[in-house]
């Protein structure tokens, strides 16, 4: 996919994303829209990884270690035809639906439950292993969230992986800033996030724009060429981002919208998508 279609169809899933937390009455709607322009370049540009192939050997993996964001996952996964779209728009939330609010392995496409923060990275990491173990071309991939970094088995993630040397191991930090309880700096500083990676011996790749996809495409690019270490893509994206209604706003962590903002948004997420 071109850029241009990569981001219209950001803002179209950003758009399916927004009715599945109205219908469903809740979800992490901040992060979701942080999140998704990384996760469309994953899915539709980056990984090989389709209905076809998933749990096939030496297919790429992917964990969501966010996993309160699952509601940007599940669009993508049923963009990329996992499921119907209209059965996760309809069963989100719901009484017995295997669409909870954190990923749910017993759906096709998802390969970790995940949730409790700080898990993803350990679990990638042993993904990682087991692939090199076998000796594929498989990559693994693990997205985490800026406030997870508080998070201790993070970072005894972040020595396994590089006393190993995982090379076919790369990370995705979704810095918003932003976390449930308000500024990541107020609430458990994470300082120079870029150099504590570095320390631990990754390979580090700072995205000025998380949420431009021509930067994204390059920077996934760039982590394929590494050798001898794993990488991290530090991605500044906007919380909320594609509405003012909710852009750059803690409050938006798992905000559920009223009405008139449920319209605002929609209409803010549409006007993007055709000026894309």
């Amino acid at each position: 996919m071109t850029e241009t279609n990569l981001k219209k169809l950001s803002y179209e899933l950003r758009r399916d994303v927004v009715q599945m937390i109205i219908n469903g009455k809740g979800g992490h709607i901040g992060g979701d829209m942080s999140v998704i322009d990384a996760l469309v370049v994953l899915y539709f540009h980056e990984m090989g990884v389709t209905p076809a192939t998933f749990g096939k050997p030496g297919q790429d993996h992917f964990v969501m270690s966010k996993g309160h964001s699952v509601e940007a996952l599940y669009a993508v996964l049923a963009k990329k035809g996992f499921f119907s779209r209209e059965k996760v728009l309809a069963e989100f939330s719901q009484f017995g639906s295997p669409f909870i609010g954190h990923p749910n392995n017993k759906l096709p496409g998802i390969e970790m439950n995940s949730g409790a923060l700080g898990h993803g990275l350990p679990v990638a990491v042993g993904m990682a292993i087991g692939e090199r173990m076998n000796g594929t071309k498989s990559r693994t991939y693990v997205v985490m969230g800026d406030g997870e970094q508080a998070e201790g088995s993070v970072w005894e993630g972040a020595m396994a992986a590089a006393n190993y040397h995982l090379d076919n191991l790369c990370a995705v930090l979704d810095r918003n800033t932003l976390q449930i309880s308000g500024d990541t700096e107020n609430v458990m500083a994470l300082l120079d996030i870029n150099k504590k990676w570095e320390s631990f011996g990754w390979h580090v790749i700072d995205v000025a724009d998380g949420n431009d996809h021509g930067q994204l495409i390059s920077a996934f690019g760039e982590a394929r060429l590494v050798k001898g270490k794993p990488s991290i893509l530090i991605l500044h994206t906007v919380k909320g981002k594609g509405s003012k209604v909710m852009e750059n706003k803690a409050a938006w962590h798992h905000h559920l919208p009223t009405l008139d903002e449920y319209k605002a948004i929609m209409d803010d997420l549409e006007k993007a998508e055709k000026e894309a």
